[in-house]
């Protein structure tokens, strides 16, 4: 019993994050200048990195410096730019439906590299959810830019093997540190392909300032310390899976920010969604007596404790 609650707090807090980053389109589309996606990708990773970093105060050593980087470069450098080239040149319904298919990446390479089996439940939960998520968001007047469905897979991709090799390599510091290393790095490695591949950030006005702060402030520092949490706790298949929830945040928002509406269709999208999500959840469930792990550098915490 003690085993299910802690798993179950563990899932919740982990659930957080994608919820947050469901509100990375709106803000996009709705707060920041249009055309700077590597620009934008850095200045959401390194302030947000530093400013961890500095509370901190450590740094990585021996055989980390690599790791942190790979790391770095797989969460947040690749996939960050990506994902913004993807929700620049794609509506949000597609950029939303490509994503999607992570999970059944996680799924693979946690075979591949953790050596866990692959559940018939979980990769018909997989499929489930894509089915939810694209009655959810796509419209039948959907275009389908190539260059934004490549960047939306190859955004898939390299947020799936950052989340497998994140539980691989299990790091010896506290999620916070941890946090602060892939961040900081992330945003070092985008300085550069920025400042030469794209043209100097405008002027920023007040929206710029404020999505700019939400994004690396809440959508990353913040949503990523529970994500890292969640990634040495609970498996990274369900984990990703609880990426589903962020296309129904952002169909939420765009329900109440922007007055859309909801037909019969997205509704039956968000119901298979969340039953998508729950029999990922149930399929990976620690059987009773099964031990939670807890991440090296963190102290053991009570069942019901949140770290």
């Amino acid at each position: 019993m003690k085993t299910n609650i802690r798993y179950v707090t563990d899932v919740l807090m982990t659930a957080i994050a994608p919820a947050i980053w469901g509100s990375t389109y709106f803000v996009t589309t709705s707060f920041l200048p249009h055309g700077y996606p590597l620009t934008i990708a850095m200045l959401r990773a390194l302030p947000a990195g530093l400013l961890l970093l500095l509370i901190v105060r450590k740094l990585p050593t021996g055989i980390w410096w690599s790791r942190v980087f790979i790391l770095g470069a797989l969460n947040f450098s690749f996939f960050w730019a990506m994902l913004f080239v993807s929700a620049y040149r794609l509506p949000g319904g597609v950029a939303a439906t490509v994503g999607a298919v992570q999970p059944l990446i996680v799924i693979a390479l946690s075979r591949l590299f953790l050596g866990k089996p692959i559940r018939v439940i979980a990769v018909m939960a997989g499929l489930i959810g894509i089915v939810g998520v694209a009655l959810l968001v796509l419209t039948p007047k959907a275009a389908l830019d190539p260059v934004g469905v490549l960047a939306g897979l190859a955004g898939a991709v390299s947020m799936a093997f950052g989340t497998v090799l994140t539980r691989h390599w299990q790091p010896p510091v506290s999620s916070l540190t941890f946090t602060s290393w892939q961040l900081t790095a992330g945003g070092i490695l985008l300085v550069p392909v920025a400042f030469f591949l794209e043209p100097a950030l405008p002027v920023p006005t007040t929206a710029n300032i404020l999505g700019i702060a939400w994004l690396g402030l809440v959508g990353a520092a913040f949503t990523y310390l529970l994500w890292f949490r969640g990634l040495s706790r609970i498996e990274p298949s369900a984990a990703a899976s609880l990426g589903f929830l962020s296309p129904v945040v952002a169909t939420l928002l765009g329900w109440l920010a922007l007055g859309q509406s909801l037909t019969p269709t997205q509704l039956s999208g968000f119901a298979m969604v969340l039953v998508s999500v729950w029999l990922s959840q149930r399929s990976l469930m620690p059987k009773a007596g099964a031990v939670t792990p807890i991440p090296p550098g963190a102290s053991p915490a009570p069942a019901i404790r949140q770290a």
